[in-house]
């Protein structure tokens, strides 16, 4: 299995996409407060995530919270569009960790220098600025994945 990390993600639809991923997909989900929405009933429902029930998914207060919890995982990969190394070119394992930043600000400093292993998406048009969060986290958990099944 591998663990899908959010810090602190802003837009509901993303996430909801990101979360019906990991449910088909099997992988775990943890969300890294604050988050830009509440998780309830009415906003799920409008994200089109009604199998978040099936979903494995832990929620953290802060940053620090996560690190601590026992249900983090113990290697991470954060994704950054800073990184030199490609995720083809990542070694991925299971229980392995891939954290993301949120949509507006990316991730922390202190998360970039806390995560050692940087990796990023192959980009062929260097003058774009980056996918779309949810369709990163399907292209970078379908690589580790495809590693960990041969």
């Amino acid at each position: 299995m591998i663990d899908i990390v959010l810090f602190q993600p802003e837009i509901p639809q993303n996430t909801g996409n990101i979360g019906r991923l990991c449910a088909f997909a099997g992988c775990r989900l943890h969300l890294i407060h604050p988050l830009g929405f509440q998780i309830n009933d009415k906003n799920l429902r409008r994200a089109g995530m009604d199998y978040w029930k099936d979903l494995d998914v832990s929620e953290y207060t802060d940053w620090d919270h996560f690190q601590q919890s026992p249900s983090a995982p113990k290697k991470l990969h954060l994704l950054t569009t800073h990184a030199k190394k490609s995720i083809w070119d990542a070694r991925f394992q299971k229980g392995d960790g891939l954290i993301f930043g949120n949509e507006g600000h990316g991730a922390p400093e202190n998360i970039h220098h806390e995560v050692h292993e940087k990796i990023k998406i192959p980009q062929f048009k260097n003058d774009l600025r980056s996918l779309n969060l949810a369709v990163s986290v399907g292209i970078a958990a379908y690589e580790a994945i495809r590693q960990i099944q041969k």
